[in-house]
C-alpha cells in the first residue's frame, strides 16, 4: 500500500489533509482516485489506513479507516557522517542509510575528499527527496533527516556534544574492531558512524577524533569503498544493538 508522511498528529481525527508534492504524486504518477487507500503516518509514528475521499490541485483529503502505531522504528538512534564521495555515490548511502535504519545522513568535508558540493542547499534538498521516497519504500514511521555539508571539525564537535558513542572506522587499526567496541556499549541510545571519502582518512582527522574521545575502529582486513563502508557499519550496529 503507498505510504505517504504529515507532519502533525492523526489522534482524534477522523479526516487528514495531504498537501505540498504528494499531491501530484497520489494524482499524477500514481492515479490514484476517491476510494483508493493509503496509509498515512503522522508526526506521532501512527500509522493511518485511509481510504481517499477527494482530490483537488492543493490537497488530498482522506478518511481514517483504523490505526496502529508503527513498529518499523530501531530502538537505537544511530548518524551517519559520509565523507563526500564522487558523482552520485551519495545518493546511494542516503538511500540504503535510510533504509538499514539511520536516522540522520551528514556529508562531510574531508582533507582526501575530491568531490566539492557546489550547490550546498540544491544538493541537500535532493538528498532529503531521497530518504523521503526510501523512507515511504521501507516502511519508515520517520523520514530521516539529510543535512547539509560540514566541516570535519564541525562534524565531530558536534556529534560528540550528543551521541553516547562515536565510531570512526579507520584501516589503520588492526586491533580493537566494531564488534568488540559495541559489544562493551550495550547501553548506547545514539551512535554516530564516520566514513572517510575514496581516499580515506588523513591522519591528522584520525588524532583529532581520538582527542575527542572517538572510538577508532576496525572493520575487518579488507579495504572497504566509501559507498559500502556506512552500509556495514551501520548493518553491525543495527545487529549487534538494534531491532534485528
Amino acid at each position: 500500500m503507498h505510504r505517504f508522511f504529515i507532519d502533525y498528529s492523526a489522534d482524534g481525527r477522523q479526516e487528514l489533509v495531504i498537501t505540498g508534492d504528494d499531491v501530484a504524486h497520489i494524482s499524477r504518477v500514481l492515479r490514484l482516485n476517491a476510494g483508493d487507500e493509503i496509509t498515512v503516518c503522522d508526526a506521532e509514528c501512527t500509522d493511518c489506513i485511509c481510504t481517499i475521499e477527494s482530490i483537488t490541485k492543493s490537497e488530498v483529503v482522506v478518511s481514517v479507516q483504523s490505526r496502529e502505531p508503527n513498529p518499523n522504528e530501531p530502538p537505537i538512534s544511530v548518524f551517519v557522517y559520509q565523507g563526500v564521495p564522487k558523482g552520485d555515490k551519495l545518493d546511494t548511502v542516503v538511500q540504503k542509510c535510510v533504509e538499514l535504519g539511520a536516522v540522520k545522513i551528514v556529508p562531510v568535508a574531508m582533507k582526501r575528499s575530491v568531490a566539492v558540493i557546489k550547490d550546498a542547499d540544491k544538493k541537500q534538498q535532493r538528498m532529503q527527496k531521497i530518504a523521503l521516497e526510501a523512507a515511504k519504500q521501507c516502511g519508515r514511521a520517520r523520514v530521516p533527516e539529510v543535512g547539509c555539508v560540514m566541516s570535519f571539525a564541525d562534524a565531530i564537535k558536534e556529534a560528540k556534544s550528543f551521541c553516547d558513542l562515536c565510531l570512526l572506522p579507520y584501516e589503520g587499526e588492526k586491533v580493537c574492531s566494531i564488534k568488540t567496541v559495541l559489544a562493551k556499549k550495550k547501553t548506547a541510545k545514539s551512535i554516530c558512524i564516520f566514513i572517510g571519502p575514496e581516499g580515506g582518512f588523513d591522519l591528522a582527522e584520525v588524532e583529532a577524533a581520538t582527542e575527542l574521545g572517538f572510538e577508532i575502529v576496525s572493520m575487518g582486513p579488507r579495504i572497504l569503498r566509501t559507498e559500502t563502508a556506512p552500509l556495514a557499519a551501520l548493518t553491525a550496529v543495527m545487529y549487534e544493538m538494534g531491532d534485528w
